[in-house]
C-alpha cells in the first residue's frame, strides 16, 4: 500500500484493464459488427472494396485501450496516495460517494443521450462514416468506440469503488451496458441506472 508500482505491475494492471474492457464491451458491439459485415458483403458482391470487420473490431478495442491506459494511471495515482484497498477499491467513502453521484447525474445529461444514440445506431455510422479501406475500417471502429467510451466511462468508475477484481460487478456492469444499448427504450435504462447510482452515492454521503 502506497509503494510505487514497478513497470511490470503497471503493465500487468494495464493488460488487466484492457482485457476486461474488451470482454465487457465487445458483446454489446456485436450488432454493429454484424451490420458492418452485411454491408461489406454487399459491397463485395457489387465489385466494390469491402471493409474488414476484424479491423473495425480492433479499432473499437483500441478506443477502450486508451481508456484502460487512463484508468491504470488513475489507479497508480490512487495507490501512491494510499487510497486503494488490497482489492483495488477506494478506501475514501467521500470520494466514492462523489463519484457515484457524479456518475448518476451523467446518466441524465444530453451528452450521455447523444453518445448512447451513436452506440445504438450502427446504420448512422454506415451512412455518414463508412470507409472501405483497411485504414478506414480501423478508423470506423475507433470512432464508434470513442462514442461508446464517452457513453459508458462513468459506469466504469463503479469498478474503482467496488474493486477492479470484483467479477460479480464486472458481469453486472456488462449487463447494464448491454441493456442500455439493446433495450427498446433509450430513456428508462439510463434513468434507472442514474437514479440507482445517485441513491447509492447519497446513502454513502449520509454516513458522514
Amino acid at each position: 500500500m502506497g509503494s510505487p508500482w514497478t513497470v511490470a505491475e503497471f503493465t500487468a494492471t494495464l493488460i488487466m484493464w484492457t482485457v476486461m474492457m474488451a470482454l465487457m464491451m465487445l458483446p454489446s458491439s456485436i450488432p454493429m459488427l454484424r451490420t458492418v459485415a452485411v454491408a461489406s458483403h454487399g459491397a463485395k458482391s457489387r465489385g466494390e472494396s469491402g471493409t474488414p470487420v476484424s479491423l473495425v473490431a480492433s479499432g473499437y478495442v483500441l478506443a477502450w485501450t486508451v481508456f484502460s491506459i487512463l484508468a491504470t494511471m488513475v489507479q497508480l495515482w490512487l495507490q501512491g496516495r494510499m487510497l486503494l484497498s488490497g482489492e483495488m477499491a477506494l478506501t475514501n467513502e467521500r470520494v466514492a460517494a462523489a463519484l457515484l453521484i457524479g456518475a448518476g447525474a451523467y446518466q441524465f445529461t444530453p451528452a450521455k443521450a447523444a453518445c448512447l444514440g451513436h452506440c445504438r445506431s450502427p446504420f448512422s455510422m454506415l451512412v455518414h462514416r463508412w470507409k472501405a479501406s483497411a485504414t478506414g475500417a480501423l478508423q470506423m471502429g475507433l470512432e464508434h468506440g470513442a462514442s461508446c467510451v464517452a457513453c459508458c466511462w462513468t459506469l466504469m468508475l463503479v469498478l474503482f469503488i467496488v474493486g477492479v477484481m470484483n467479477l460479480l460487478w464486472v458481469v453486472s456492469l456488462t449487463a447494464v451496458v448491454i441493456i442500455e444499448k439493446l433495450a427498446p427504450s433509450t430513456r428508462w435504462p439510463r434513468f434507472a441506472v442514474g437514479a440507482a447510482l445517485a441513491a447509492w452515492g447519497t446513502r454513502l454521503m449520509l454516513r458522514f
